[in-house]
């Protein structure tokens, strides 16, 4: 017969970590920051962070929690997925978020731990893992975007390091970052083997980044120019012409975040549903509903999908986690969330009528304008992170098995 100490286990092997988790975070998580995740910081870059958040940030950070399930001997929090889980929810519950993202979290961390050598990830990990260090993405070119692999920047061999020449389009947060993980030619006679899997400081003499401004009025992109990069031979990612491979494995895990509502534009529309702003702008009937009935429909069916798609993602991420992490069903999840993203943006827009058409000046609240922006701002998200185009390519022929001809 068990004991009764022995049935208390039984009962939630999990509940004493809860409660863990609980007491950390009455006593690391400022009250006065709940429910203020600066979203705006992922378009407008780094802001200056108040005491409350620096202290959360470094909390966060010292406690490997931002990164919750990458291994501790790295800096990140070890858990393992039922834990991140009760992590997530008690965060949640008591209005916390996470400080610690970037492309370091989202991309490039995951795909270091797969590839990357045991100096490299005793190098760059504990970095990310305490948002310590900004990191850029130098995939696309003017003349290598839908055609990732026709890339021309070229690093050339001198013994032990690279000359890198070339120029990098698109470069999301280039202007801010600290440093680039890159794909270059090391090889011109082969195509997909000629390239590599580079990392490069950002602070290097002749690395030149020019912002270019959006019609949203911000500039997250940027043309990065390199003329003459000296790039220590150790700062090689795998071998030399497995950056194809590599390069695609940190899409798949780029592709899972952007369509998790990780992206800037989901995160920004996350904080009033699109019911709540037709209640607010439009009114309602003597039935208490709003009052347009055929928007009233359009909402009922966006959030429906919304709700499915979010409940779609969490499955999908715990079947990834059990299997080799995230698979080319990513293609699948990035199309969606660009579609609702952007109808969610579009009925905003609507419900608001000229509300929601502001740019500047007195008339338009603070939350106006930022839905103006954002609304602009999400026509990228069915380019960036590979167009919808391109997903559509490589659901055809990595999920559906179609050739180049069909």
């Amino acid at each position: 017969m068990a004991t009764a100490a022995e049935l208390d286990v039984s009962v939630n092997p999990l509940d004493a970590f809860r409660t863990e988790v609980r007491e950390w975070l009455a006593a690391n998580f400022p009250p006065a920051l709940k429910g203020k995740d600066n979203a705006m910081s992922a378009i407008d870059g780094p802001t200056d962070l108040s005491a409350d958040e620096a202290a959360w940030k470094k909390a966060m950070g010292d406690k490997g929690w931002g990164v919750p399930t990458w291994p501790a001997q790295y800096g990140g929090g070890g858990l393992d997925r039922g834990q991140a889980r009760v992590l997530q929810e008690e965060m949640g519950r008591i209005g916390a978020w996470n400080p610690i993202g970037g492309m370091g979290v989202m991309m490039f961390g995951p795909t270091l731990l797969e590839y990357g050598n045991e100096a490299q990830k005793s190098e760059h990990i504990p970095a990310i893992a305490k948002g310590e260090v900004r990191w850029c993405q130098g995939y696309s070119e003017p003349g290598a975007g839908s055609d990732l692999a026709s890339l021309q920047m070229f690093a050339e061999d001198k013994g032990n390091h690279y000359v890198v020449n070339g120029q990098k389009t698109w470069t999301s947060g280039g202007q801010w970052a600290d440093k680039c993980f890159a794909l270059v030619r090391t090889d011109k006679s082969k195509k997909h083997e000629g390239i590599s899997f580079l990392l490069i400081d950002m602070t290097s003499p002749g690395v030149e980044v020019k912002p270019i401004r959006l019609i949203s009025g911000s500039s997250p992109f940027c043309e990065t120019f390199f003329t003459d990069v000296k790039v220590p031979k150790e700062n090689l990612v795998g071998q030399e012409g497995e950056g194809w491979t590599i390069g695609k494995r940190l899409l798949q895990h780029e592709r899972q975040n952007l369509s998790g509502g990780g992206s800037a534009a989901g995160r920004m529309f996350a904080g009033k549903s699109v019911s709540a702003l037709a209640k607010e702008y439009r009114g309602l009937d003597d039935q208490g509903r709003v009052t347009d009935s055929d928007l009233r429909m359009r909402i009922v069916r966006h959030e429906m999908d919304s709700r499915a798609f979010m409940l779609t993602l969490r499955r999908a991420a715990l079947e990834s986690k059990s299997n080799q992490g995230p698979s080319a069903a990513t293609s699948i999840m990035k199309n969606v969330g660009a579609r609702i993203t952007q109808d969610r943006a579009e009925l905003s827009i609507e419900i608001m009528g000229m509300n929601g058409l502001g740019w500047e000046g007195e008339g338009f609240t603070d939350e106006e304008l930022t839905q103006t922006r954002t609304w602009l701002w999400g026509k990228a998200v069915s380019i960036y992170g590979g167009s919808s185009e391109i997903q559509n390519n490589v659901i055809a022929k990595r999920i559906l098995g179609m050739l180049d001809h069909q």
